[in-house]
């Protein structure tokens, strides 16, 4: 599938943006990641570390696969889009439970971050041209 060039300068934005979160992850916003652990998981240190870094692990290798390798951009973007969804009930975990991280710290902060995952999901799948994919498959 061919993509735009404006699709294409998405696709890399959001790979590098996905690479820098990861490196967070692993070193210098560790502790707010933590926040992002969903309260219903097991609730100690070393669990919730495992999981941010884990997850960061997981950020960095889908962000430097969206950004070089192009032959299977439509799989990745689908795998991120996914990966964005599960992912999510931590978002919810930290506004159920009014966890301040990453500026989020009103209740109407973090619902509006609530909405910006739709978002994020959307913006795989099209910078991708997974979009278009998914919906010739259904037709």
């Amino acid at each position: 599938m061919r993509t735009s060039t404006f699709q294409n300068i998405m696709r890399v934005l959001l790979g590098a943006m996905m690479t820098f979160a990861g490196i967070g992850h692993l070193t210098f916003q560790r502790r707010e990641f933590q926040a992002q652990v969903p309260r219903w998981l097991p609730n100690f240190q070393e669990f919730m570390d495992v999981v941010v870094l884990a997850s960061g692990i997981v950020e960095i290798f889908l962000g430097l696969c969206l950004i070089f390798w192009i032959s299977k951009k439509v799989k990745i973007g689908i795998l991120l889009a996914i990966f964005y969804i599960l992912i999510f009930p931590g978002n919810i975990s930290q506004y159920t439970n009014g966890i301040d991280a990453f500026g989020l710290d009103t209740d109407q902060k973090r619902l509006i971050r609530l909405f910006f995952q739709p978002v994020l999901i959307f913006w795989a799948l099209w910078s991708t041209d997974a979009l278009k994919h998914l919906l010739s498959k259904k037709n």
